[in-house]
């Protein structure tokens, strides 16, 4: 996964260049920065800083991770006029033990690439990491017939994965998981407000502790 990334960095953003996909974008653009107005976020999996200038330009500051130094080049070459973001290189399954916690997470394109069997240790860790009342929001695909990569093979555990291709050729397999507005609700609690635009979905909620 962290190779395929590495590999993809240059051609990341084509993503969202999907016609059809642009209606649910120009939505979330507004919907996910608002969500983080006046807070410091810890976003984690920024890749190349698509979300990233959006959400600083309403929260208070961003501290933006990712695995890939290919992938947080990029996510540096982007406008951050209020100065307000730091990139950091860091596994997102090992997070670095900052001194003050923060009071937002946010993920896009995250969940989807974690093992079930990883997820709840995963949420567990990220929760230690901020402080009681932060808001929390993850953001990522549904799975559209027709506009999503079909999928290749399920594993023992659930998990799904696709076979992608490269501009240079090179396929590679990668999980990705499309849950359903009940497997959100099953990890983050039955209060997790979940968003379900045509193409994605986004889930938000709030921490009382780590």
């Amino acid at each position: 996964m962290e190779l395929y990334y590495a590999q993809r960095a240059a051609e990341y953003e084509k993503i969202y260049a999907k016609p059809e996909r642009q209606a649910d974008l120009a939505r979330m653009r507004s919907d996910i920065p608002a969500l983080f107005e006046g807070r410091r976020v810890l976003e984690l999996a920024c890749g190349t800083g698509y979300w990233t200038p959006l959400i600083a330009a309403r929260a208070e500051s961003v501290v933006a991770l990712d695995y890939n130094e290919e992938t947080l080049a990029i996510a540096r070459t982007k406008p951050y006029p209020r100065a307000n973001v730091r990139f950091v290189q860091g596994d997102a399954y090992a997070l670095p033990e900052w001194r003050d916690r923060f009071s937002a997470a946010y993920a896009g394109f995250w969940w989807s690439h974690v093992p079930l069997s990883r997820l709840d240790a995963f949420l567990r860790a990220l929760h230690r990491r901020l402080e009681p009342g932060a808001l929390v929001a993850f953001m990522d695909n549904r799975y559209v017939e027709g506009s999503s990569t079909p999928l290749s093979r399920r594993d023992g555990e659930g998990n799904t994965y696709q076979t992608r291709r490269l501009d240079d050729g090179s396929t590679h397999e990668v999980l990705k998981n499309f849950p359903s507005a009940r497997d959100l609700r099953e990890r983050l609690g039955a209060e997790a407000r979940i968003t379900e635009y045509e193409y994605y979905w986004v889930a938000s909620y709030r921490i009382m502790a780590a």
